[in-house]
């Protein structure tokens, strides 16, 4: 909507960042009766997980987003929104030339190994640890038994290492060992990807999910529109970074960031699955092919190689919070300049600097709401 000098001037409630999570707190805002103004910079609604159609497909900008959750109360406030097409994620992993199910399962077991061993490791991970359970690999090494060893380092080399050394640009000497050791073997048949109870892709994508957020008499969307201090309000809710707040004063919190490149090829299906991650071979993460998610149909197919890079101000995107002690550190040393600022709210992927998957940014806002009067 336009707005007028007057509302300019002095707003209510600014929301920066038209994401996920700055929609979510407009949209609780506006249903209590408050006005709300909300900007971004881009030129679009719908943050990271914007889509848009090409040759009837459905395509992520951004990389592929599936809504998975077992909270029931998100999953109530998201379906105001959208009906849900009832997507169950698979992931599938090139792994000594076989397509098998990441994360690791039994059927990545038998595809991946002859018959007496794979036979023989199952038994082995029935009797330890009993059936749909996950195991992380750090649990197996413990385990004073060579074939339970033996699997642990198979998965620790050909699903987590190289991955890992491509995902952030680090040796996994140089990263919490703790997120090594979490990666899980899933005593299960079970191929999805997530075993949330609720699982789905809002049917028309999800920048009409966030349209209809923002469809309030009490909301105002401004695109194009950074953020600035001469902007007066009586409270602001920041989505940005929250070094980029503070203009950097302490400096930079460090980002891991994607470079996305979209092909169309002329024929109907690339790949079986949604995402297959490529953990050993080339140079990208994985494969998103796009028309999986709402069985879109159409005689051509769009996909996207996924290549993870360091995020630079100015040149890309930043994605990824990268953890560890000394980022932490100067994350809180921000947070601490933040406590003096009682109607600032900072929240969201970065500015809690902290990896949110949808449900949980969703969930954040659903928090944050009940302790503001």
């Amino acid at each position: 909507g336009n707005l007028n000098k007057k509302k300019w001037l002095h707003m209510k409630n600014l929301i920066v960042g038209c994401g996920i999570s700055g929609a979510t707190m407009a949209r609780l805002l506006a249903d209590q009766g408050e006005q709300v103004v909300i900007i971004d910079s881009k030129n679009h609604i719908a943050g990271n997980i914007y889509d848009y159609y090409s040759d009837g497909i459905c395509v992520h900008k951004y990389g592929t987003h599936i809504f998975h959750t077992s909270n029931k109360d998100v999953w109530d406030f998201i379906s105001r929104f959208c009906q849900w097409y009832p997507y169950q994620h698979r992931v599938r992993g090139l792994i000594d030339g076989q397509i098998v199910p990441i994360p690791f399962n039994l059927n990545s077991l038998h595809a991946l190994f002859p018959a007496s061993i794979a036979n023989k490791i199952e038994q082995k991970l029935l009797d330890n640890f009993g059936m749909n359970v996950k195991v992380p690999i750090l649990e197996l090494r413990k385990k004073d038994d060579k074939d339970l060893q033996f699997l642990a380092q198979y998965i620790y080399e050909k699903i987590f290492l190289e991955y890992t050394l491509k995902q952030w640009g680090q040796t996994p000497d140089e990263i919490d060992p703790s997120v090594s050791g979490r990666v899980p073997v899933y005593i299960s048949r079970d191929d999805r990807y997530f075993q949330d109870k609720y699982q789905g892709i809002p049917i028309g994508g999800y920048t009409v999910m966030i349209k209809n957020m923002l469809n309030h008499k009490n909301i105002t969307v401004k695109l194009k529109t950074p953020f600035s201090k001469n902007m007066k309000y009586d409270r602001l809710f920041w989505t940005g970074s929250i070094d980029e707040f503070f203009d950097y004063r302490y400096g930079q919190l460090p980002y891991r960031s994607e470079r996305f490149e979209f092909i169309t090829f002329p024929y109907s299906r690339f790949q079986d699955v949604a995402v297959v991650n490529y953990p050993c071979n080339y140079d990208f993460t994985r494969i998103g092919e796009y028309k999986h998610f709402l069985n879109d149909q159409s005689d051509k197919t769009i996909v996207s190689y996924e290549y993870p890079e360091a995020f630079e101000n100015g040149k890309n995107d930043r994605y990824y919070p990268i953890a560890n002690d000394m980022n932490t550190e100067l994350y809180h040393r921000y947070l601490s300049l933040a406590k003096d600022m009682p109607n600032v709210y900072f929240f969201g992927r970065l500015g809690d600097y902290k990896y949110y998957d949808m449900d949980k940014a969703v969930a954040r806002c659903l928090e944050l709401i009940k302790g503001i009067k």
